[in-house]
């Protein structure tokens, strides 16, 4: 038995837990995301020339808006 070294509580296993494993690589992705969502969008110089994962992000949220709205 060990220690999950992200909860800090007992594991089975001397390992993390998986489930807090995979919480914290989401977690890093999303700052990973936010740190360079500024230079993705760039949108002074063109703002047609946006990149596909921005177009995709920016059209699920009008999605999310337009359904709540209703």
């Amino acid at each position: 038995m060990g220690t999950c070294s992200i909860c800090k509580r007992i594991s089975a296993t001397d390992s993390d837990h998986l489930h807090c494993i995979e919480k914290r690589r989401i977690e890093l992705e999303n700052l990973q995301l936010k740190d360079t969502i500024t230079e993705k969008l760039d949108l002074e110089k063109d703002p047609n020339n946006m990149g596909k994962e921005i177009k995709a992000l920016l059209g699920h949220m009008n999605r999310d808006k337009e359904t709540s709205s209703e």
